[in-house]
């Protein structure tokens, strides 16, 4: 009862048409408020409190994509270790969300996937952990989108870069990326990816 007097706050859910509970408190409107507020804070907040109270031992974290490490220079090993504890939880949430299955080309083996952040890692420190920040991609597309190959329009539509348009004859590139230009991106069952990100995406790479 308390998650779906949280559903009845969260606009993506009333959005769809479902409403929870309307019996929300002012405990849980602050909740809310903070969570959108600051997501890396009050999930690893809650994340260390699962942990403590259920005695379940840390997950080790899985090799990530080099963002994660962009800027760890001086930090130590104590620091290191959390920034990819934090990338695991973003990946998890992600990967959960899309149902491990790449969003533009529909490959759902999770050695090849990546959660990718719509706005990267080192540009927004309150929403690195913020699932709605982030997109499930195979490789390929994750190095394309994060090269700004490629884009999501805050419609959900991929668009690709005229720099590859150009391209056309070669055969793999058609098929990979090219044929996916104005397609729709598969839309995950959780965190819908919040338009005002990707506006900034698009927008950052001249679209």
């Amino acid at each position: 009862m308390k998650l779906t007097n949280l559903a009845s706050l969260d606009p993506q859910i009333t959005a769809s048409g479902r409403k929870g509970l309307a019996g929300a408190s002012a405990l849980d409107r602050a909740v809310w408020k903070e969570l959108q507020s600051n997501w890396d804070t009050t999930a690893l907040a809650a994340h260390d409190s699962y942990t403590r109270f259920t005695g379940a031992q840390p997950e080790t974290p899985e090799a990530e994509a080099p963002e994660t490490w962009t800027h760890t220079e001086g930090r130590t090993r104590t620091a290191l270790v959390r920034v990819r504890a934090n990338q695991h939880l973003f990946r998890r949430a992600v990967l959960s969300s899309y149902n491990s299955t790449c969003c533009i080309s529909g490959l759902s083996d999770e050695r090849l996937l990546i959660a990718s952040h719509i706005v990267p890692w080192r540009e927004d420190h309150h929403n690195r952990l913020n699932p709605q920040n982030g997109l499930c991609l195979s490789a390929l597309h994750d190095r394309a989108f994060d090269q700004g190959l490629i884009t999501v329009t805050p419609e959900y539509l991929v668009l690709v870069s005229p720099a590859l348009k150009r391209k056309s004859a070669d055969s793999f590139l058609a098929d990979a990326l090219l044929r996916y230009d104005q397609s729709t991106i598969k839309l995950p069952e959780r965190f819908k990816p919040l338009p005002d990100f990707l506006q900034w995406h698009g927008q950052h790479f001249g679209y």
